[in-house]
């Protein structure tokens, strides 16, 4: 799906984060060099902060990935 809409290819390093609607769950697919991963990570009484979407994406730097699931 990622690969296919989002035109990037978790097996060449890109890491995919899925967010619920609600903002407080999180679903991040990476590639680690031997399969895919998937961290799931669910907020109690509060939600996620959110970088812009922009042209349909939203592009995190590794540094914002970490402050995210902080």
């Amino acid at each position: 799906m990622a690969k296919e809409t989002l035109g990037h290819d978790p097996m060449k390093g890109v890491a995919v984060v899925f967010r619920a609607k609600r903002a407080d769950r999180v679903k991040i697919v990476v590639w680690d060099g031997s399969g895919l991963v998937m961290y799931w990570k669910r907020l109690d009484g509060s939600g996620f902060k959110w970088p812009p979407i922009v042209a349909g994406v939203m592009r995190m730097n590794a540094a914002q990935l970490s402050a995210l699931v902080a």
